[in-house]
């Protein structure tokens, strides 16, 4: 048996002595982590055993028809994938679902889940998913109602902190389940929303742009809370999901960051910024997996971001700023340690991307000229790694 047949086999010896639910929390954390860009030494063999063994046996928590499934579908429209420590205020992470599952029915309400589980899978058995969805909503009122009272006190809060705390590491874990309490508050105010918006928006401007306007003005009537949520709707639905910045900087008229910052929709423009570094982990990704085309078209769309950030709003003395030019920074590390370990024209290759003049007007062709050059050596040093 060769080394790397050795190592799987122990990992499948391994997972065999845990519970189908502790595989599913080891999955989601190793998943989280790697997200976060965590170094864990033989993490992805085991991460790739582990989503083997669910896509072979449908043990997954949250396949398609599984009761939880049902009860967390309300928050479709914001769930995101990536680490929760990444999730903005319109956003709740995918992964933060099975801790916060595991919470719910394992200790806070494990008698009412467990009823809940039985109920629903006899109306999913017999294909009535209106049903399911009903029971579903009725044990997210009373999840809601007993996590008011728990979280309405300094010792239960404590106590439900310390509860996740069992099932992940993550210290965003608390502020996301907070998050999905208050999403699922609202779900009838959002869903009133999110009638009025196109399933998809090719271009954020003239009627289209009013209409969405008007219908976030009504939302802050009834919940102000809810703006960043919608936001997050919007997003999703954009073809081009940058051009959110202007439920933000067009309403107010000026391109003054301080203005802009006291608009209702200000949170418009740090949900574009976290673009930008949602890119550069594709980025990461792309190159790592020497994607170079993809990486390419990912670099570009980042100078397009920032390009459209600048043009909309005058950044200079704003937080907004010093964030921008962080995440560019960041951005260009991410580039230059790649461009560093390609073994050719390596003085040429540095130089370019780290010139000032490498912004949008420029990509298509400078950038294009960079990847193609460095296509072959990034190929040629992927297969020796």
């Amino acid at each position: 048996m060769s080394g790397s047949d050795q190592i799987a086999e122990n990992l499948r010896q391994y997972l065999r002595k845990l519970s189908p639910q502790v595989r599913s929390r080891l999955l989601a954390e190793l998943e989280r982590l790697h997200l976060l860009g965590e170094d864990i030494p033989h993490s992805e063999p085991l991460i790739a055993a582990l989503r083997a063994e669910f896509r072979n046996t449908g043990q997954s928590e949250y396949r398609i028809g599984n009761p939880s499934r049902y009860f967390f579908e309300p928050l479709e429209p914001v769930l995101v994938d990536g680490a929760p420590e990444r999730a903005n205020a319109g956003q709740i992470a995918r992964g933060s679902l099975a801790p916060i599952w595991s919470l719910v029915t394992e200790r806070l309400l494990p008698s009412m889940a467990a009823d809940y589980v039985a109920q629903a899978k006899k109306a999913i058995t017999s294909e009535n998913r209106e049903e399911a969805r009903q029971i579903a909503a009725a044990f997210q009122k009373k999840m809601l109602t007993y996590l008011d009272g728990m979280l309405g006190t300094a010792g239960g809060e404590a106590d439900v902190r310390a509860g996740l705390s069992a099932y992940t590491s993550s210290h965003a874990a608390f502020d996301e389940l907070k998050k999905m309490l208050r999403y699922m508050r609202m779900q009838q105010e959002l869903a009133d929303f999110t009638r009025t918006l196109a399933p998809r928006i090719a271009k954020l401007e003239g009627s289209v742009l009013s209409k969405i306007m008007d219908a976030l003005v009504a939302l802050k009537m009834k919940r102000a809370d809810a703006l960043p949520f919608a936001l997050t709707i919007v997003a999703k639905r954009l073809e081009t999901p940058w051009e959110l910045i202007l439920l933000a900087a067009n309403p107010a008229g000026s391109r003054s960051a301080a203005v802009i910052a006291k608009s209702p929709n200000a949170a418009a423009v740090s949900m574009v910024l976290d673009q930008i570094e949602e890119k550069r982990q594709l980025l990461l990704f792309a190159l790592k997996n020497n994607r170079v085309m993809q990486a390419k078209e990912i670099v570009s769309q980042i100078y397009k971001i920032e390009s459209v950030v600048k043009e909309r709003i005058d950044l200079k003395g704003s937080d907004w700023d010093g964030r921008l030019r962080n995440l560019m920074a960041a951005v260009q590390a991410t580039l230059d340690a790649e461009i560093n370990s390609i073994p050719t024209d390596h003085q040429h290759l540095m130089h370019v991307l780290e010139s000032p003049s490498l912004r949008p007007h420029s990509v298509g062709g400078r950038i294009s000229q960079l990847f193609e050059k460095g296509r072959a050596a990034l190929t040629g040093a992927g297969r020796q790694r």
